[in-house]
């Protein structure tokens, strides 16, 4: 037992010594950890969902668009639609890496980028998008692809509108001139640094402004300046194809996932929500279509089911990540309803021939999702907002934000329209359109009979 004792005053000291060199470790690693803790860390999950989600987008516009439209006009100008939708993407993608990812996603001014990553300049395997999730790490590579494809469909979106009369060159043109002074600026505004409307609290998850109201509006002044088919308002101009259209709608449904549930650009809950949110608003808005055309012309059509799934889609768009399950049911039900209003009643309102319904559809849909965007992101509707959220205040900003967007489009939309008049003239002779673009523009037929 003494000799116990006698040990215990060396423990003591070295116990208190190991503690002290402990304390000292410790003081030396936290700059360390602290160093660790600060940088920033990719994860492999979300890199694997942001190229899954780029690839959806991509299945969206080829071949799903492509076939949506293409299965909508008359069988002598399918290869027609398919091919400008397939180019215009392409286009646009080229462009997009060129000057339009530098242009929308640096900072400079509220309006506008700068072309500091003008052909990509200085982006590497190593550096990390600077998204508009200030949380989010991602190789910048993958962020510009799956943007890319954002701006690719928005282009090919347009197309829909001056369908089966219009020369290829023409859209060629246009969609160059509208991408760069249009799709560019209003990207930076809502999800570029510094944007404007990003600053001022406009909530547009998956690009309800950025794609939609500004597709469907650049449509309509397509419309208007292109002029009308031959035999529109006489003749039955009736898609040839209900059966490729459905095909094509259901591929759109199948892709939104990436462009809905990708734009939260993290693999986690947040996705999660856009996800459950764009499978139930679309079908809420099938329903409604449907139960629409039922009433009101005695029958629904596979038509009607096709588009009241884009019209749900389309709406949601800007509300996926806000708004909570039943808000987006209630919000796909409206936009079943108000987009067959506004392919039947608004369109012969505002008689142009949108050939396809992209602003019936699409440019609606759109200015329905956004404002109704800053009503259910309610904590007190099921949404994610602040406890502080008012809904007065918030559907203001969401106004102001569609209003911005649907001027800058019809704007910039006239000019390039008028260039490419004055370049290379719009719309095809009498002749050709008789004989159908297939044949005229491109040398070939869908269908050999």
């Amino acid at each position: 037992m003494k000799k116990l004792y006698a040990m215990l005053p060396a423990a003591l000291a070295l116990g208190l010594a190991g503690g002290a060199l402990a304390q000292d470790a410790a003081t030396a690693v936290a700059p360390a950890v602290e160093a660790a803790t600060a940088a920033p860390i990719v994860e492999k999950g979300d890199v694997a969902w942001i190229m899954t989600s780029t690839l959806l987008v991509l299945f969206m516009a080829l071949p799903g668009l492509a076939l949506f439209y293409g299965g909508l006009v008359r069988s002598k100008n399918m290869l027609s639609v398919l091919m400008q939708v397939m180019v215009v993407f392409s286009l646009i993608a080229v462009l997009w890496v060129f000057y339009g990812y530098s242009l929308a996603f640096t900072e400079a001014s509220p309006f506008i980028g700068s072309l500091d990553k003008l052909f990509l300049a200085g982006v590497t395997t190593d550096t990390l998008a600077d998204t508009f999730t200030d949380n989010v790490k991602l190789p910048e590579y993958a962020f510009i692809a799956f943007q890319a494809t954002f701006a690719g469909i928005t282009g090919a979106l347009v197309v829909g509108a001056f369908a089966e009369r219009m020369k290829f060159s023409a859209v060629l043109v246009f969609s160059v001139i509208w991408f760069t002074l249009c799709y560019l600026p209003i990207c930076h505004m809502v999800w570029g640094p510094g944007g404007m409307l990003l600053g001022d609290g406009a909530l547009d998850f998956a690009g309800g402004t950025v794609v939609h109201i500004n597709a469907g509006v650049a449509g309509l002044v397509g419309a208007y300046m292109v002029g009308k088919r031959i035999g529109f308002g006489r003749e039955a101009l009736t898609p040839h194809s209900l059966t490729l259209t459905m095909v094509g709608a259901s591929m759109l449904w199948v892709g939104w996932f990436g462009f809905n549930a990708g734009s939260n650009l993290e693999a986690t809950s947040g996705a999660a929500l856009a996800f459950i949110n764009t499978l139930v608003a679309t079908a809420a808005a099938v329903l409604a279509w449907s139960l629409g055309e039922a009433l009101f012309k005695g029958r629904p059509s596979m038509l009607g089911a096709a588009s009241g799934a884009v019209a749900g889609l389309v709406a949601i768009t800007p509300a996926c990540g806000s708004v909570g399950p039943m808000g987006a049911i209630v919000i796909g039900l409206l936009a079943g309803f108000v987009c067959l209003w506004g392919v039947n009643g608004l369109k012969r309102m505002l008689g142009a021939d949108d050939a396809l319904d992209v602003f019936g559809v699409h440019g609606v849909g759109g200015i329905l999702g956004a404002i109704l965007t800053g009503v259910f992101t309610a904590p007190s509707l099921g949404g994610t907002g602040a406890e502080d959220f008012s809904i007065a205040g918030q559907v203001w900003i969401q106004t102001y934000s569609v209003l911005i967007t649907i001027a800058w489009s019809a704007v910039v939309a006239v000019i390039a329209y008028k260039v490419a008049d004055i370049l290379v003239g719009l719309r095809v002779p009498e002749e050709e359109e008789r004989q159908g673009l297939d044949v005229s523009a491109h040398g070939e037929t869908a269908y050999h009979h």
